[in-house]
This record gives C-alpha cells, sequence and structure tokens, in this order.
C-alpha cells in the first residue's frame, strides 16, 4: 500500500488545490516544497510580491490624485526599497500563514525539501542536512512552477543586472533602468519603476507590446507611460550588456547604446522541471521545461498529473488553482465541469488592464462583425471622484445576436470590473441586459450601462438604414 493517496510536489496556486481538493474527498495528500517557499513561485518571487510592491508604489507616490492635487503631489518625497518592502514582507507573511493553516486545517502532510522521482510511483525527498527519504503514492501532481529564463549570454549579477526574480530585492530604486522584454511582466515592473520616477527604457524585439491585448488599449497605456517619461525600443534586439563600475551599457543590435543604473531581463518562463528526474517515472520536458498534458492534466503517464505554470499557457495563478482542483478530482473518481473557456486576463501595469473574449482585431481577422460601445471614466461621477480620467470600458457587441463578443477594460479597478462582463458572458447574456440593469451610484461598473447604450445606440442605426 503506498505512503499516500496523492503526492504533490509544489505548493503554489496549483499545488494547493489539488492538495486540499484532495483531501476534501477523504484521501491521504502530502505536499513538498523548499523551506522557504510555501506557497510557491507566486506567493515568494511572482503574482503576490509584484502587485503588493504595486499597491505601495500607488500610495507613496500619490499618483493616481495628481489629477486632483497637481503633478507635484507626493505622499512621500524620497522613496526607498525598505518603504516599498515593508509592505511586501507583511502581506507574504500572513499570505504564507494562510496556506499554511490550510493545509494543516485540511490534514494535509507537508514536507520540507525537494523531490526527485525514483519511479512512477516514488519520489525521493531532498531534506535539510542531505538526507533523502523515499515517499510512495498511488497518484501525483507535479505543480513546480516556473523561473525567469536566462539567456546563456548574460551575466546575470542580482545587482546591476537582474531578472525578474532580483528584482524585488534590488538595493535601491534605480535612476534609470533598461528592460529587455515587453512582455506583461516587462510592462508591469516598467510602469512601477516609471511611478517611482526612474528613467525606464523598454528594449522589445517584436514590432509592439502585449499583442494579445486590444489594439485601443494597448496604445492608451503607451501614451500614460510615455507621459511617465518611459522610452520604447521596437524592433529592436540586445547585442551584449556590458557591467560597468556606474551601472550597465546595453549594446543593442542596430548599434544603439543605452546606459542606465540596472537592466532588468523579463525573457520568459523556464519550468522547474530539470531536478525531477523525470525520465526515471517516464516523463519529459521540452526545451522550455514544460510538460504535455490531456485535458484532463494527465501527463503521459496516466497517474502522474501536472498543472500550473509548469505545463504552460496560460501561466496564470488564477488558472493554475482550478487546474489543482480539476487534477485532484480526475485523480479521485470525483465529477468535474470542464474550465469555462472565457478566461479573464489581468494585466497589472500602471493602469491596469483586464479583458475577456476576443479583440477587435481577432473578430476582424475571423470575419465575425461587431459594434462597438465605449465608456471612458472621465464621462462618470466615479471617475472624477477618484480622479481617473483616462480609464475607459469598451463592449464589443455581435450585431445578429446582441450577445457580448469581448469586453476590455483600461484604468482603475479594470481587474476587478472585468468579471461583470465575464459573468454576462458566460451566462451567454446579450447588451440589453446590461441596458435595463441598475448600477449603484456613483460606481466604475456603471461604464458597463453607459457602454451598452452606446453599443445599442449603434445597433439601432444600422437597423434604421435598413429599413
Amino acid at each position: 500500500m503506498p505512503d499516500f493517496d496523492m503526492l504533490v510536489l509544489g505548493s503554489g496556486p496549483g499545488g494547493q488545490k489539488a492538495a486540499i481538493a484532495a483531501a476534501k474527498l477523504g484521501r491521504r495528500v502530502a505536499v513538498v516544497d523548499r523551506p522557504d517557499m510555501l506557497g510557491g513561485v507566486s506567493l515568494h518571487t511572482g503574482t503576490i510580491p509584484s502587485k503588493t510592491l504595486r499597491e505601495a508604489v500607488l500610495y507613496l507616490t500619490g499618483l493616481t490624485q495628481r489629477d486632483l492635487y497637481g503633478q507635484s503631489y507626493r505622499l512621500k518625497e524620497d522613496i526607498t526599497v525598505a518603504d516599498l518592502t515593508a509592505r511586501t514582507q507583511h502581506v507574504l507573511g500572513r499570505e504564507v500563514d494562510v496556506v499554511r493553516s490550510q493545509l494543516t486545517r485540511n490534514h494535509v502532510t507537508r514536507f520540507t525539501g525537494t523531490g526527485r522521482f525514483v519511479d512512477e510511483h516514488t519520489v525521493a525527498l531532498g531534506e535539510a542536512g542531505g538526507q533523502e527519504r523515499l515517499v510512495t503514492a498511488e497518484h501525483i501532481v507535479i505543480a513546480t512552477g516556473t523561473r525567469p529564463a536566462r539567456p546563456e549570454s548574460v551575466e546575470f549579477d542580482g545587482r546591476t543586472i537582474l531578472d525578474s526574480d532580483n528584482v524585488l530585492t534590488i538595493e535601491r530604486v534605480p535612476r534609470s533602468l533598461v528592460i529587455v522584454g515587453a512582455g506583461v511582466i516587462g510592462m508591469e515592473y516598467a510602469s512601477m519603476f516609471a511611478a517611482l520616477g526612474s528613467k525606464v527604457t523598454v528594449v522589445e524585439k517584436r514590432a509592439g507590446m502585449l499583442d494579445m491585448c486590444d489594439v485601443e488599449i494597448v496604445e492608451s497605456l503607451r501614451y500614460h507611460l510615455r507621459e511617465l517619461a518611459v522610452t520604447f525600443r521596437f524592433g529592436e534586439t540586445v547585442a551584449a550588456v556590458e557591467r560597468h563600475p556606474r551601472g550597465a551599457l546595453t549594446v543593442l543590435e542596430s548599434g544603439k547604446k543605452i546606459p542606465a543604473d540596472v537592466v532588468m531581463y523579463s525573457a520568459g518562463r523556464q519550468g522547474l522541471t530539470d531536478g525531477l528526474e523525470l525520465e526515471r517515472a517516464g516523463l519529459a520536458a521540452d526545451a522550455r521545461g514544460r510538460i504535455a498534458v490531456d485535458e484532463h492534466y494527465r501527463t503521459g503517464v496516466p497517474h502522474i498529473y501536472a498543472v500550473g505554470d509548469v505545463i504552460g499557457f496560460p501561466a496564470l495563478a488564477a488558472t493554475a488553482m482550478e487546474q489543482g482542483r480539476a487534477a485532484a478530482y480526475h485523480a479521485c473518481g470525483e465529477p468535474v465541469g470542464r474550465m469555462h473557456r472565457l478566461q479573464p486576463i489581468g494585466i497589472y501595469t500602471i493602469p491596469e488592464i483586464s479583458f475577456v473574449g476576443r479583440t477587435e482585431d481577432r473578430l476582424t481577422e475571423e470575419r465575425v462583425p461587431f459594434e462597438v460601445g465605449v465608456a471612458r471614466y472621465r464621462e462618470l461621477a466615479r471617475g472624477q471622484i477618484i480622479g481617473d480620467a483616462y480609464g475607459m470600458l469598451k463592449l464589443l457587441v455581435s450585431p445578429a445576436d446582441r450577445t457580448l463578443l469581448g469586453v476590455h477594460c483600461f484604468g482603475s479597478g479594470a481587474t476587478e470590473l472585468i468579471h461583470i462582463g465575464q459573468s454576462v458572458m458566460g451566462l451567454g447574456g446579450t447588451v440589453d441586459y446590461l441596458v435595463d440593469a441598475v448600477f449603484n451610484y456613483p460606481t466604475l461598473a456603471e461604464s458597463y450601462k453607459v457602454a451598452a447604450l452606446d453599443a445599442t445606440n449603434r445597433l439601432r442605426q444600422l437597423d434604421r438604414i435598413g429599413e
């Protein structure tokens, strides 16, 4: 008889939910993770610290209040790294306690250390002091997450040349910063440091940034960041980064040279699988360390599952949680619904971006007709009250059946607001529901009614011209 019904490698969002779901179904469950990583990468170097840092930046800089109190308004004049990390450490400590409490309450055994496969049912746990113990399990869930990808040609030192993990441990707020990569992580940190007053240059080999987002909203973000003195170098590739006593020099293939205090690489993520010895369990990872799974999150070995960032797209904490729960239910023979195709995307730039459904470009490519309804925060009483004059909500509506094809939001509270649109879309609702609904006033949620009225007015014009 195996030691456990389920052994989970990794205690991040996916691993936690898998372990707790199986435990609630009466199974004997264990989780293994490094001593300083309870809660996983998401809690220690990813989602939670970066979003907490963002809140600290917004609060201390007073950035969101400047439309009301003037462009010179700041809550604190000289913001130090200690000011920023105080809030992060407070939240991290509380969240670790929450994770520990949830696992304890559900009688999940915790092993401290790292795991590697001995065979398809056995894992060797490496503990402090170098000892190993063998643990067997009927089912195993791999939820080891990812680490920042590091190009071999770059000499990372954690001080002058950083990745997205050690940017959280910098000694001071840099006066100037080069960010290589205009993906989600790169743009989140670009906006944070720009808000702090750093002179930020973003280098991206592609022609643009955040290409999964609505073009108009990306343009709004770019305009907003340029107002904060961010410089963009699109279509440029980094040839070399030279470390000097007073900073770093980023040399581009085009011949441009960019001096800065710090360079941060945001070059994607690499699956944390190289120490698992997957081959001993009959498994393999791809070149990015990712593990292939089926619709039930089973690997090529049916009793071994993988969830979260280690399986690749969409690599979000929110989806990892659902994947972990679904994997545990399937392993335990419990019925589980398929994850809904509508998954909201939240990007914590300053201002926030969030969307669900398709973009205008994608609908155009697919030859799907649509009409647009827009609400701007400056037209809302709540927008004036909070000093957000740039935010907007966009609805993409089908003229055929008046359903929502996409919802795109930019501005304060975007990642919260998007769930209203997600719910209406998920339940097959139409733009008419939003027209007839009553929203609290004054709120940002009222933007749905304003945008819905805008869309229906346009649809009415289409109907009239065809009469």
